[in-house]
């Protein structure tokens, strides 16, 4: 346990370094539209990465962990709302097309005041369209802050801003708290769905989720879709999206203003 700290804290310095010198990037990836969903509508889900000192890419999982243990996760989600808008406006891309971006906040942001003001200034500097960024926090995240996610979620959607429930099933009182949420999406955890044609309790847990969401008048997006024969079994259910390797594999925001150029 000591040196798992000794090592996060030394990534405390890299992080803070990459912060100042810009040594980010974003990626996104699509989110695939099943049963003719929102034909026209592109989704993607925006993306981070760290480039090291000499030029490579670190995975978030590498510095992650230690971002949000010593509290930096906020500056983090920060810099990628601030990147991803000003790439979107530079390009020319996005604003006033049919297209959604899902930005990923921490449970540290979701009680950060000065994130919530970047958000909101950025929105307020370049007048976004409503819908163009929709927010994915975690369940757990969102339980163990409920009173300051609420208000988080709330302010925004004023400002035309959606939410996503990410990771949704992986928490022990989700379907009762889901009542309570400001949110447009579930996102269906990942471990129910790589496995659920091997494991009948899987698949149950996915077409169930699948129901309640759509009773309660929410979309919900299938994480962790690897092949055609999962893709096929959550179009059989009626999901509305699919997101993973089995769609698409991550790849630069750039490449994607690109295409869209």
């Amino acid at each position: 346990m000591a040196a798992v700290r000794h090592g996060e804290a030394q990534w405390v310095t890299r992080i803070r370094s990459a912060l100042e010198e810009d040594r980010f990037i974003l990626y996104v990836q699509p989110i695939r539209g099943l049963n003719g969903k929102r034909k026209g509508l592109q989704h993607y889900e925006v993306l981070i990465r760290m480039i090291d000192e000499s030029g490579g890419l670190i995975p978030p999982g590498a510095f992650i962990p230690a971002a949000e243990r010593y509290d930096l996760m906020p500056a983090i989600d920060r810099w990628v709302v601030s990147h991803l808008i000003d790439r979107i406006i530079e390009n020319g891309c996005c604003v006033g097309e049919q297209r959604r971006m899902f930005v990923n906040l921490s449970g540290q942001s979701l009680c950060d005041e000065q994130t919530l003001q970047t958000i909101l200034d950025k929105i307020r500097q370049y007048d976004l369209p409503d819908g163009l960024l929709c927010f994915e926090v975690t369940e757990t995240a969102a339980i163990s802050n409920l009173s300051s996610a609420k208000h988080f979620m709330q302010t925004l959607k004023r400002f035309g801003c959606e939410f996503a429930l990410d990771d949704f099933g992986s928490g022990l009182s989700s379907f009762g708290y889901l009542k309570h949420m400001p949110v447009e999406y579930l996102k269906i955890d990942g471990s129910f769905v790589k496995d659920m044609i091997d494991d009948r309790i899987d698949e149950s847990m996915v077409d169930a989720i699948n129901r309640i969401g759509h009773i309660m008048g929410l979309e919900t997006i299938a994480e962790c879709v690897e092949n055609e024969e999962i893709l096929g079994r959550l179009v059989g259910m009626g999901v509305d999206y699919a997101q993973g390797y089995g769609i698409r594999h991550p790849f630069p925001l750039d490449d994607m203003l690109k295409e869209s150029a």
